[in-house]
């Protein structure tokens, strides 16, 4: 409907759901949905499974998991502890943490913009054993057997003149971990979507990807390790809005119509836009802790 004007999203459960709506079925992508009434958590798996899949995705194969949680938003210390429960129990799914696993979290973002400060702050409420289990041994921490966990926030390009990928790797070259966690914010497609869901991929991240400023990606091919990435929608684009605000009004509308109405109302600057709710210092606060205490669960025990 938005003619050439294409509207972004990082979430693929977003994308699948712009196929849905136009009656397409894309081959090599598979969609498992399931809902907790009791908790009000919704959790979509899509895995993309061929090249056919990921072409028209536009997203790598792999898998990406969604979780839905209305009160994202809200001050609930008992609905954030399942939520972050979900995190921990698809993290272990993700990664095999049966044996002892060395673990690097990546905080992306900068952190004086509140909105896109949600990895830092993830970073900075993570437990970090690494450095305790150098200097002392696992009798250190009193446990026999432990995952090694450490975490760098490498700020952006305009804060540091290099590549956030360049930072990352030179990081893994040096503390060789297991796997790779790299936590971003995202933009979304729909506007319920922002602050109240999760994704979590196997197929790494690409820092800046949500406001159109693509980087190099913090993928398994550039850093030779497993990479998980975890992101929240904390922005969505202008042009979104504006469409979503005149859907009624298009529904009358003939398909030329449609697109001489939106290039009329869609103006190009606004795609060099987006928009974040007010309270969203306060809910990025929320939503860190709950993304760190589902690593801290995941990574308690071996």
């Amino acid at each position: 409907m938005l003619g050439s004007y294409r509207i972004r999203t990082d979430l693929a459960v977003e994308a699948r759901e712009h196929f849905k709506e136009e009656n397409v079925e894309v081959r090599g992508v598979e969609v498992n949905e399931s809902y907790d009434e009791e908790k009000d958590i919704r959790t979509t798996v899509v895995k993309i499974t061929t090249e056919n899949g990921a072409k028209a995705m536009g997203r790598p194969q792999g898998s990406y998991i969604t979780i839905e949680a209305p009160n994202l938003s809200v001050p609930d210390e008992d609905y954030h502890r399942e939520v972050s429960r979900e995190i921990a129990r698809h993290l272990r799914q993700l990664i095999d943490l049966e044996t002892e696993k060395s673990i690097l979290v990546v905080g992306l973002g900068n952190q004086a913009i509140t909105a896109d400060s949600l990895g830092p702050h993830v970073v900075e409420n993570l437990h970090m054993t690494r450095h305790i289990i150098r200097e002392y041994g696992l009798k250190g921490m009193g446990e026999e057997k432990m995952h090694r966990t450490s975490g760098i926030v490498p700020g952006v390009m305009a804060q540091t003149g290099m590549e956030t990928s360049e930072i990352v790797e030179g990081v893994v070259s040096v503390t060789k971990p297991d796997v790779v966690i790299a936590i971003d914010a995202l933009a979304a497609r729909s506007t319920r979507r922002l602050n109240r869901t999760i994704q979590i991929t196997d197929t790494g991240i690409n820092p800046g990807s949500g406001v159109g400023n693509h980087r190099i990606g913090l993928t398994q091919d550039n850093l030779q390790v497993k990479v998980i990435g975890i992101g929240v929608p904390t922005v969505v684009d202008a042009a979104t809005i504006v469409h979503d605000s005149m859907a009624h009004l298009l529904d009358a509308l003939d398909e030329g119509e449609q697109k001489e109405f939106l290039e009329e109302m869609i103006s190009p600057h606004l795609h060099s836009m987006f928009v974040t709710p007010k309270d969203v210092d306060e809910t990025v606060k929320y939503l860190s802790f709950t993304i760190s205490e589902g690593l801290n669960m995941a990574f308690a025990q071996v």
